[in-house]
Parts: C-alpha cells; sequence; structure tokens
C-alpha cells in the first residue's frame, strides 16, 4: 500500500473514525484476493467481494477472524459494506451505476460464518 492510500484513508477516518485503518487496508487485500480467485481484473459484486473477505480472514486468522473484525470496529457485513463506500466516496474503489452500499446488508452472520469449526463441516 502506498502513503497517498494511507493519507487517503487517514482522511476518510477523520470524518468517519467508525473503522480502524486495518480494516480499509483488509478490504484491498481481499478485494485482490478476490479477483485472483474469480479470475478477474476488474469489478466483483459486493456478495463476491463478501464471500471473498470471509475466505481471506479466515485464512489470515482463523478462529480469530471475528475478534480482529470486531477490533476494526467491523461486526456485520453491511459494515464492510461501509468501508468500501467510503473508499469509493474518495476514489480509492469504483463501482458501477449498480452497486449500493445496501449489496453488503445482511449477507451472513458473523457468528456462523466465521465459525472455523462449522466451515470445516461444510
Amino acid at each position: 500500500m502506498s502513503k497517498d492510500f494511507f493519507t487517503t484513508i487517514e482522511e476518510i477516518r477523520q470524518k468517519d473514525a467508525r473503522y480502524k485503518t486495518d480494516a480499509y487496508e483488509f478490504v484491498m487485500q481481499a478485494l485482490g484476493h478476490t479477483q485472483k480467485k474469480l479470475k478477474r481484473k476488474g469489478h466483483v459484486t459486493g456478495k463476491e467481494l463478501l464471500a471473498g473477505m470471509r475466505e481471506h480472514g479466515l485464512e489470515l486468522y482463523g478462529p480469530m477472524t471475528k475478534t480482529v473484525f470486531s477490533h476494526w470496529g467491523i461486526y456485520t457485513t453491511h459494515d464492510f459494506g461501509q468501508v468500501v463506500f467510503n473508499m469509493v466516496n474518495v476514489g480509492l474503489l469504483g463501482k458501477t451505476d449498480d452497486d449500493t452500499v445496501e449489496d453488503f446488508r445482511d449477507v451472513y452472520d458473523f457468528d456462523e460464518a466465521l465459525d472455523v469449526f462449522q466451515v470445516k463441516k461444510r
């Protein structure tokens, strides 16, 4: 991540301090992870990105994923949508005319989706 990226994130956080800088950095990493998995360089949908975030989070943090997300201020999929659209609003991410923050609302429940033991059973 470039210095400009972190400077821009700090500007976002001055207006909306709900989410830590790490949450924004994670979104970028998870976007790359999702694009690679989908073999796509461009746009991914909110649901695709959330699936990639879940998978990438579990790969990085295992059973601590929900705790890490909570530490960043992320408690629901809609929180990730807020982070994404904060980034869209300053030009760090793009969107289509059909994309909205509501695409991220209630996509999955963190208790179920981030429970490593439940995930392994699937």
